[in-house]
């Protein structure tokens, strides 16, 4: 019997609405939503239910996605549910976390709230992402390598498409070398920064005097780090990596093909959206994928991961 990884989307699956369902239908999912709102003193089911603007500000945004994550991790848990693996992208790494059983929920929530501010408090004026598309992770990188000024690789997101991120003049200019090198399109990001960017170090640094009250317990489900791309079982890996992990590039790719190599063949998305469902798609088409965000989605998993 083949291995099954829960996965956890990042920043920019969120959606008004996203796990009302659960909020309204699941009490195990609304104590979720309730003790997020505790934990980063703000009303975080009002954040992804109602009409608002904050729900797009990088601040707001990590705490609300955090909070639908986990409460659907906890319906589907209560189902009886549990993975081989875990692994999430960027800020979905504390989902994994949480899965994983090294951070409790409310650690993470509190956690998250900070990261949030401090990206968003931390982010320069002139930064950029950019989306390449159809070119090989060795020609960005030398091209990246070899433009003026900080530009760097962001996201190995799946064959075909890498986020370049940095200066705003110096993606721009990589974007063109990149466009004249083949490249089937650039394409900017609407996005408030320069994520995994050297540029967000001292966010990085910050986030660390955080993590050092936060308690890490034993590592019950092996988790990948972004970092990595590779297991982590040692909780004393968990700080290091997790400051690392906002201005180092996120090894999307290079992790489900780890978890592919080491028997997992089905994974289930935890969370708004299906952004990870569609990369493990272009990695490896054999491979069995679910997205649970909402409800009824719970009823497919005995058909997927069974």
């Amino acid at each position: 019997m083949g291995k099954r990884a829960f996965v956890f989307p990042g920043q920019g699956a969120q959606y008004i609405g996203m796990g009302k369902d659960f909020y309204e239908q699941i009490l195990v999912s609304r104590k979720m939503f309730d003790l997020a709102s505790e934990a980063a003193g703000l009303d975080v089911a009002a954040l992804c239910f109602e009409e608002n603007e904050r729900i797009n500000i990088t601040e707001y945004t990590q705490i609300a996605m955090l909070a639908m994550e986990v409460a659907v991790l906890k319906a589907v848990e209560e189902k009886g549910y549990m993975p081989d693996v875990t692994a999430g992208l960027s800020l979905g790494e504390y989902g994994a976390l949480v899965a994983a059983g090294a951070m409790g929920e409310e650690d993470a929530f509190r956690v998250v709230r900070k990261r949030g501010i401090y990206m968003q408090e931390a982010v320069p004026k002139g930064g950029a992402m950019t989306a390449v598309l159809g070119l090989g992770a060795d020609i960005i990188e030398k091209v990246c390598e070899e433009t003026d000024g900080i530009v760097s690789i962001a996201n190995y997101n799946c064959p075909g498409q890498i986020v370049i991120t940095g200066q705003a003049e110096a993606v721009a200019s990589a974007a063109q070398t990149l466009a004249e090198a083949g490249t089937k399109r650039c394409i900017p990001l609407n996005v408030s920064g320069p994520f995994h960017s050297s540029m967000l170090k001292e966010a990085g640094e910050r986030l660390g005097r955080v993590l050092e009250e936060t308690e890490i317990h034993d590592i019950h489900i092996p988790y990948l780090a972004n970092v990595t791309a590779d297991y982590v079982m040692d909780k004393g890996q968990v700080k290091p990596l997790l400051m690392q992990q906002i201005a180092s590039p996120v090894r999307w790719q290079q992790s489900v093909e780890k978890m592919i190599a080491d028997g997992v063949d089905s994974f289930v998305e935890i969370g708004p959206g299906k952004t990870l469902s569609g990369f493990i798609r272009k990695i490896n088409r054999n491979i069995k994928v679910l997205n649970i965000e909402k409800v009824e989605d719970l009823e497919k998993l005995c058909n997927v991961i069974n």
